[in-house]
């Protein structure tokens, strides 16, 4: 692996840590009372070409590789963690479209949300399937050149701020388990579109609910790919967003360090600073030893990815051990600062209520560890 950044990354990096540190940083409480994301942020973001970077340009995409995609990503979550989840999705969800998408309308869409113009969002879990993804109940049945949709998906990510989702049904039996399930591109607007939004103690301006379908109308040209493709289409995708979730979640670690390395070298006790104080200084350096560790992880991770090689596993890696690691570090910077980092003037209980939901969303550490087990099981078969 090339360690290096060429110039149009390093350019690229930079833009995002600016805008991170000085739009981004200063309203992360606001945001969260206001439970939003402010759309002109968003618009800022797809005009400086942060969101979906590694889309091909013919969608307005920049068309570079998916680590200069996580690099940009993980700068967002420095300064906010909660709009990071717009280039995530962005990157998800976009792939998908891209690849899959065959009508003008869905790559018009596409090119929307790399814009910024439109927000966009995956709905995949249902209240009955969360883990096991393959049991979709939400139905599309086919009318004519037209699919009627009926069902809930909960648990969704930006499901009261989307414009649109990629949204997953059953379009076969539901003895054909995951060979029955298709994926369209659902404007939000439509008629018999209902959504809900959860009561959170974390991520809230990123809202996450439940959306309802009442037998919701949708041109069959929405289908993204072949009916009953729609699993294995989502299925590669996570392998890929996993890997930006790790990024994510190390973003945010890496301004909870950043900040406390500070304050140690300022707050005095027994007439020093505490720095000197191994006591201090030897948790911290775990914390950097672990952080190092899992961002190469996710750096290697993705590499796999824009080189076309197998990443399933390391994926899996950097889903379960990112926000883990990140809840970890956070929770220390917190108990370095002492009693002022309980309290509100800093950010660490917001980041840590924040990352924390990322254990149980895209798939729990015990569903990853059985992705890991049966990767390596494969490999190793006698």
């Amino acid at each position: 692996m090339e360690f290096a950044l060429s110039p149009e990354q390093e350019a690229l990096v930079d833009t995002a840590s600016r805008f991170a540190r000085n739009r981004l940083a200063p309203g992360y409480k606001a945001r969260e009372k206001a439970e939003c994301v402010e759309r002109e942020l968003i618009r800022e973001m797809g005009e400086m070409g942060l969101l979906g970077a590694e889309l091909p340009d013919v969608h307005g995409g920049l068309g570079l590789d998916c680590v200069t995609s996580g690099l940009l990503l993980e700068q967002i979550a420095y300064g906010d963690f909660n709009v990071s989840y717009i280039n995530l999705l962005a990157s998800l969800c976009g792939q998908i479209v891209a690849a899959h998408g065959r009508s003008s309308m869905a790559r018009e869409w596409l090119q929307n949300v790399i814009a910024g113009r439109n927000t966009i969002a995956i709905a995949l879990t249902e209240p009955s399937t969360g883990s096991d993804a393959a049991r979709l109940r939400l139905k599309a049945v086919r009318d004519g050149s037209d699919f009627i949709l009926s069902g809930e998906k909960t648990s969704i990510s930006m499901a009261t701020q989307a414009d649109v989702a990629v949204v997953f049904a059953r379009t076969g039996l539901e003895s054909d388990r995951a060979r029955g399930i298709s994926a369209f591109l659902v404007p939000m607007d439509l008629p018999g579109i209902t959504r809900t939004t959860f009561d959170d103690i974390g991520t809230r301006p990123v809202g996450r609910g439940s959306i309802f379908f009442d037998s919701v109308r949708i041109p069959g040209e929405m289908m993204l790919g072949d009916e009953g493709q729609g699993f294995i289409q989502v299925m590669q995708g996570f392998d890929y967003s996993r890997a930006l979730i790790g990024l994510q979640c190390m973003g945010v670690a890496r301004a909870s360090l950043d900040e406390t390395w500070r304050y140690i070298q300022e707050r005095e006790a027994f007439g020093k600073p505490i720095s000197e104080f191994q006591g201090v200084t030897f948790p911290l350096a775990e914390a950097e030893t672990m952080y190092e560790a899992c961002r190469a992880l996710c750096l290697k991770t993705l590499w796999l990815k824009s080189s076309g090689l197998p990443h399933t596993a390391e994926a899996a890696m950097c889903k379960w051990w990112g926000p883990k690691l990140a809840s970890d570090i956070i929770h220390q910077c917190l108990l370095t600062h002492g009693h002022g980092g309980y309290g509100g003037d800093y950010h660490f209980g917001q980041r840590y209520r924040d990352v924390m939901g990322l254990q149980i969303g895209d798939g729990t550490a015990n569903i990853m560890k059985m992705i890991i087990g049966r990767e390596k099981l494969a490999a190793h078969h006698i």
